[in-house]
């Protein structure tokens, strides 16, 4: 069960937090989030200490961005993934991969973020499949920058069958790690945690995370 932690933004939290052994840490480069990353300190920082990441992937977290911001913030804050959090189209992702395969630049995968809500249709994820081999499904509604910290009806799980694999994210908190220990489907690859497990927005409590990765992993 991987376990990516999202809303990261200072230095030291960041690295403390790496020091879990978390899977992903995502950045959010999104301006209107209260944890906007998009500090060029930021970037330098993790330029200079690339190496505490070789077990942990970066992944930069964007909402209807234009492919230029995107492109070059991979570059500059040496992300692993972009995960794609707005009504990015299938489309885009294409163009994406594409300019990917074609050029010198630093290369990421991309992950695609669904908000569900009781009435949707997973088959809409059916298009992003050949240019994202991983999704992330979150609470529908009404949206905040980067999410709305409540959980969503797991059970509707059942009515998704596509082989790309995803995390769980929407509210997950301290107390959820047996509940979705008990979730069975095949393609659930991890968790998404952020707000739940912060003392204020953008700093985790390291205690709290620790406590429910052990719980998680059993």
């Amino acid at each position: 069960m991987k376990v990516k932690v999202c809303g990261m933004r200072e230095p030291d939290n960041i690295a403390a937090v790496n020091g879990l052994g978390i899977d992903y840490l995502g950045l959010i480069f999104h301006p209107a989030s209260p944890r906007f990353a998009g500090q060029p300190a930021l970037g330098e920082w993790i330029g200079a200490n690339r190496d505490l990441f070789q077990k942990t992937e970066l992944v930069g977290v964007f909402v209807n961005a234009e492919i230029d911001y995107v492109l070059n913030t991979v570059h500059d804050y040496q992300l692993d993934w972009v995960q794609l959090h707005g009504n990015e189209s299938a489309g885009y992702c294409q163009e994406l991969k594409l300019l990917w395969s074609v050029n010198t630049l630093r290369k990421a995968s991309i992950c695609k973020a669904f908000s569900i809500t009781p009435d949707f249709d997973f088959s809409d994820t059916h298009a992003y499949a050949s240019s994202c081999p991983l999704f992330v499904f979150d609470t529908g509604g009404k949206q905040q920058a980067g999410g709305t910290g409540q959980q969503w009806d797991w059970s509707k799980l059942a009515e998704y069958n596509s082989p790309v694999p995803f995390l769980l994210s929407g509210g997950i908190g301290p107390n959820d790690a047996a509940a979705i220990r008990r979730i069975d489907h095949p393609q659930l690859r991890g968790v998404d945690v952020n707000s739940k497990f912060e003392t204020q927005p953008g700093i985790k409590d390291v205690e709290l995370l620790r406590t429910f990765v052990g719980r998680l992993h059993g």
